[in-house]
């Protein structure tokens, strides 16, 4: 069970990776400019950007936030049920 789990988080982790790339290639893509080195501190940032452009064009939130969003907060649970477990 414990290998299912961490596999799931991780898969996890990746896709939010992957999602918050996604996010900074669509912002260069409207013309802002994105630092790649410092995207782990600027995320928020970017996502707040991206969500206010999407909200703008079309009315309602880009799908990339929700997978950025979604799959964290999957991970977190799950890393956290992993850390319950562990220590009972």
């Amino acid at each position: 069970m414990f290998e299912v789990l961490s596999g799931a988080g991780l898969l996890c982790v990746v896709w939010g990776i992957v999602a918050a790339l996604l996010i900074a290639r669509d912002l260069e893509r409207r013309g802002i400019s994105v630092n790649y080195i410092w995207l782990r501190l600027f995320i928020i940032k970017y996502i707040g950007q991206y969500v206010k452009i999407t909200q703008e064009e079309t009315g309602r939130v880009g799908g990339l936030f929700f997978h950025y969003i979604v799959p964290l907060n999957v991970a977190l649970v799950i890393f956290v049920i992993l850390a319950i477990r562990n220590w009972s």
